[in-house]
């Protein structure tokens, strides 16, 4: 029987939820996506798969890892918290002799850096919404530059994604928006509705993929975050205000820096705030 035929003839994902228990739990952020059209389009998104080393965090009954592994990941490393869920797991992973590692523990405990190997890794996951923004800013943090990861298309709740693609002069655009473009280019796929997962949540969805930044004029992280932090803690007041947390006077830094002090923190471009964190570290 050939992987393709083998994957098809698993039990339905429905199924595989009651025989297991899969209950979703809300501690664990789940929410599992069971439309293999969905899955298949993530994981359509999530490539070219062909000959790389895919990673996917909270994979549940394995809706998603199904489609990863049709769709032609040529090895993917399954993360997976909860215990109920690796009995499909390892059943997918029969179905396909070699080509899937299951990694039983909690993804922010991970060093994804090992498991890169020899070539960047494309991480592609509906993530659980309880540690989807913490496992983000790991993955836009890691050092060195360029990173071990070649693309990230990643499930989130549509207020999670708007923050990471938003403009200037939004109210969407915030601190995690300055280090997702600072450090790759980030774009909204499409929405998912809450109608395709089980159990159906509150809020919409949405999938966004981000690529690396070339490492070219790059500004180190923990300055970045310490401006963003002070600029957007008190994002109604001017920035020759807010930033009074990390600069006594910030006027003359604002001023040589070619910005008006009078501007607030969303009125402030990506490169902007490059700039800012590029001064601050070198003033300290």
């Amino acid at each position: 029987m050939s992987e393709i035929n083998a994957l098809d003839a698993l039990p339905p994902l429905r199924d595989i939820i009651a025989r297991d228990g899969l209950s979703a739990r809300k501690a664990l952020g789940q929410h599992f996506l069971l439309d293999l059209n969905l899955t298949r389009r993530i994981a359509r998104a999530g490539g070219p798969l062909a000959g790389s080393h895919v990673v996917e965090v909270g994979p549940g009954p394995g809706g998603l890892t199904r489609a990863l592994l049709l769709e032609g990941a040529e090895h993917l490393t399954a993360i997976e918290r909860d215990a109920r869920a690796l009995p499909a797991l390892h059943e997918i992973a029969a179905a396909v002799p070699g080509r899937l590692t299951i990694v039983a523990g909690d993804a922010l405990e991970v060093d994804f850096s090992t498991i890169a190997a020899s070539k960047p890794l494309r991480i592609v996951a509906n993530l659980p919404y309880n540690v989807a923004t913490p496992l983000l800013v790991g993955w836009l943090s890691a050092e060195p530059w360029p990173p071990y990861w070649a693309s990230l298309t990643l499930m989130f709740q549509r207020e999670v994604a708007d923050r990471i693609v938003a403009k200037p002069g939004s109210k969407a655009y915030g601190r995690l928006t300055v280090l997702a473009q600072s450090r790759a280019t980030a774009k909204l796929l499409f929405p998912v509705p809450a109608r395709a997962f089980t159990p159906m949540p509150k809020v919409e969805s949405a999938v966004v993929r981000l690529e690396p930044k070339p490492n070219t004029e790059r500004v180190p992280v923990g300055a970045l975050e310490e401006v963003t932090a002070a600029a957007f803690g008190q994002r109604r007041k001017m920035l020759r205000s807010s930033l009074k947390k990390i600069w006594p006077d910030p006027v003359p830094m604002l001023e040589a820096a070619r910005i008006a002090p009078t501007l607030r923190a969303e009125e402030l471009s990506v490169e902007a705030f490059m700039d800012l964190a590029r001064r601050y570290r070198e003033e300290r």
